[in-house]
Order: structure tokens, then C-alpha cells, then sequence
């Protein structure tokens, strides 16, 4: 592991993988010190670090001490979050550079252009509160009534990652990843019983949000 492939935001956690054994879970920092430790110390299976949220694959720079390791850590969490601030306002959002008066926050609020047809501008213009609101509101309602089939779908996208990953070569990975898409926990589970306990137990918990 000679580089980092994921950014891991403050707080998120990760679990690592010597083969089938679970080796270290949590915080970037610790596991990423167990993992050289564990390797140091003549570890001979496959290292592999999976992100907790969405069981992306995770590569940590072990070069060097411990101190060095959580150095390059801290720096990659830092450039991350500064990214991710001055993502909030974008540099052609008319005004940006401009000194504030009195009057409402921005909150967060960018600029974009929308294309639509002339009769969606017509129904626009005829809505209380003008085109942004009536946009917005539409918008936050429709992420509402998706929230569960997104939830849904991010879950099961997590577990075939991680499956792949860790159990392709496993008895009944075929029929349990079938069984993961047609939302049949019962069935999921079943033919997942008889996998390497630590993995088949990291993947139920990836499954929590998979069946509806």
C-alpha cells in the first residue's frame, strides 16, 4: 500500500482485511497503523481497506514512521475539507467576490443556469415566490420521494462492491448477489451462512439498508 487512492473525510471509518480475517476497524489513522504493524510483522495475506459507508477500497501511504503515516493523513483530510469549503461558492455565482450588505445569508445558494421549454418558464411565472423557490421546492421534494429507493440502491451497490472484492471466489456468491437484487434477505443470508465468518458478517452489516 504505497499510496491514497480514498480521501477519508474526519469521522468516517474504515475496516480492514488481512485475506478473509478482519484485522483493524475504525478510525483512518488507527487502522492504517495496524495495517503497517500487521505487515511489519510478516502478515502474508492480502491487505485490503474497505470505506464503511459505501465499501469503496481504501489504499493508505505507509512509508516511513507512524508519525510520518498520520502526517500524510492529516494533510489529505485538510486539503479535502478546504476543497470541499470553497466548493460552496462558485467562482462565476454573480456576486461572489462582492461585499455583503444587510439582509438574508447566502446559504450556500449557487448560481446555475437551468434550460427549459417556454411553457415551463410560463408555469413558472405564474407560481408565488418566484422561479428559484418553486425550483427548489420541487427539487427537495422529489430527493424526498426517492430517499428510500436511494438508500436502497446505495446499499445494494455497497455490498456487490465489497462482495466482488472479497467474495467472488466464495460458495454461493452467484446466487446470493441474485438474491441481494430481488430484495430476498432470507435468501441472501442463506447462501451467505457458510462464508469466512468476518466476511460474511462485514457484508450482512453493508445489507442492513438492501431489502426494503
Amino acid at each position: 500500500m504505497t499510496s491514497t487512492n480514498e480521501l477519508m473525510p474526519q469521522g468516517a471509518g474504515v475496516t480492514a482485511f488481512a485475506g478473509t480475517r478482519l484485522i483493524a476497524r475504525g478510525a483512518p489513522l488507527d487502522v492504517a497503523l495496524a495495517v503497517k504493524a500487521a505487515l511489519e510483522g510478516g502478515e502474508s495475506a492480502s491487505v485490503l481497506v474497505f470505506d464503511d459507508r459505501d465499501a469503496r477500497p481504501v489504499e493508505f501511504d505507509l512509508r516511513g514512521r507512524p508519525a510520518d503515516v498520520a502526517a500524510r493523513l492529516a494533510a489529505d483530510a485538510a486539503w479535502q475539507s478546504q476543497t470541499e469549503d470553497s466548493a460552496q461558492v462558485q467562482p462565476d455565482e454573480p456576486g461572489a467576490d462582492a461585499p455583503r450588505g444587510r439582509g438574508r445569508p447566502r446559504l450556500g445558494v449557487v448560481a446555475r443556469e437551468v434550460t427549459l421549454l417556454p411553457r415551463h418558464w410560463d408555469w413558472l411565472a405564474e407560481q408565488p415566490g418566484g422561479a428559484s423557490v418553486v425550483l427548489r421546492r420541487l427539487v427537495d421534494s422529489a430527493r424526498h420521494a426517492s430517499e428510500s429507493k436511494d438508500r436502497v440502491r446505495a446499499s445494494r451497490e455497497a455490498v456487490h462492491r465489497f462482495m466482488t472484492a472479497m467474495a467472488g471466489n466464495l460458495p454461493g456468491y452467484e446466487e446470493a448477489l441474485r438474491a441481494l437484487y430481488a430484495g430476498e434477505r432470507a435468501r441472501f443470508e442463506a447462501w451467505s451462512v457458510d462464508w469466512p465468518e468476518d466476511v460474511r458478517d462485514y457484508v450482512r452489516e453493508l445489507a442492513q439498508g438492501a431489502f426494503a
